[in-house]
């Protein structure tokens, strides 16, 4: 039971560790010649006023944590975008993978995925959060290498075999590209797009 325990506190670890290590406060990584008002948002402690209207600035008064050696004051006042977490650009925060679903469906499929604002970037609300994308990502292969393929060597299953349709593609081999009809035919659908990547990513043209 105790074994079974340490796998599983260390597996919750393993998890927790991306997502602290961006908004906790290191110490190491400040000394007295860092300025106070320079420290990052997560080494700070800041009171706002109870209300602010989204989207424009605030201000609030912000203390350095104790255990923050830093020189000059170390209260002060900061200037904020009013924006709850979810709100920011997509520059401000760090999200999880978005390669795990078909780019090529239609109507166009989008993916849900866990974000987590930058250490330095001050926000109302959870910093983690769900954010739902539309699939649109590529794995790097390109339109012009699979039509070259099909033309060339498609006959083999070469361009069946780049795109990772592996079982289209031992058919292909053989049976000689189906006596040259399912060539011609593979050669139509890459040269229209018909026929993309077996891992639903875009092509690269």
């Amino acid at each position: 039971m105790t074994l079974t325990r340490c796998i599983v506190n260390f597996f919750i670890f393993c998890l927790l560790i991306p997502c602290v290590g961006s908004f906790y406060c290191f110490p190491n990584n400040y000394s007295q010649q860092d300025e106070c008002s320079k420290v990052s948002i997560s080494c700070l402690n800041c009171t706002f006023k109870e209300s602010c209207q989204n989207g424009n600035k605030t201000l609030g008064t912000c203390t350095v944590l104790d255990h923050i050696e830093c020189s000059g004051e170390r209260t002060f006042k900061k200037e904020f975008d009013c924006l709850y977490c979810y709100q920011l650009p997509k520059s401000k925060y760090t999200c999880g993978r978005r390669d795990n679903c078909s780019s090529n469906s239609s109507p166009q499929a989008r993916i849900i995925t866990t974000c987590t604002v930058d250490a330095e970037v001050h926000c109302f609300g959870n910093r983690t959060f769900l954010k739902s994308f539309a699939c649109n990502w590529t794995s790097g292969t390109r339109w012009s290498t699979a039509f070259l393929l099909s033309i060339t060597l498609g006959g083999f299953g070469a361009d069946r075999f780049y795109l990772g349709h592996w079982e289209e593609g031992l058919g292909k081999f053989f049976s000689f590209g189906g006596l040259g009809v399912w060539t011609l035919v593979d050669i139509v659908l890459v040269g229209i797009g018909y026929i993309t990547p077996a891992d639903g990513s875009l092509y690269i043209f």
